[in-house]
């Protein structure tokens, strides 16, 4: 989808998934979990969320994420409520659309110092990077 492309039609995060049985896409899947995060943040319980949706990985359909919901003690009601309503998906359309724009393509997606860092992520990898970001030599050990 283009950056300037209106948001999509929503589908989802309802009581009902509107695509077909065993189809169901990543895409979705991950608008409904970062719509159920901001549901959380609106509560004061975004990491919270976060780390449920973290742990939890490969669930995370609708009633996945109300159960995740409700351990962390949300208001249920206003969960399911705004969930329902899509009232997140405005600012979760735009937090897709601005790590477009920036060259965000995937998850996990490093930046350092503003650059992206298209090579592996493994420890020593990232490390040299950071270390060669900031003027360190691999061979100085950070001191």
């Amino acid at each position: 989808m283009p950056p300037s492309s209106p948001r999509p039609p929503q589908v989802g995060c309802g009581s009902e998934w509107s695509v077909a049985p065993g189809a169901r896409s990543r895409s979705v899947t991950a608008a409904c979990s970062a719509e159920a995060a901001e549901a959380a943040a609106a509560q004061d319980r975004f990491w919270e969320m976060h780390d449920q949706l973290y742990e939890h990985q490969q669930r995370l359909r609708v009633d996945d994420l109300r159960s995740y919901a409700q351990a962390i003690a949300l208001d249920l009601e206003l969960f399911d409520k705004e969930l329902e309503e899509h009232v997140h998906a405005d600012r979760v359309h735009e937090d897709f659309l601005s790590g477009v724009r920036s060259g965000v393509n995937g998850t996990p997606t490093f930046f350092i110092n503003g650059v992206r860092h298209d090579d592996a992520y493994e420890f020593e990898t990232l490390l040299a990077a950071l270390n060669g970001s900031i003027g360190v030599g691999a061979d100085h050990g950070g001191s």
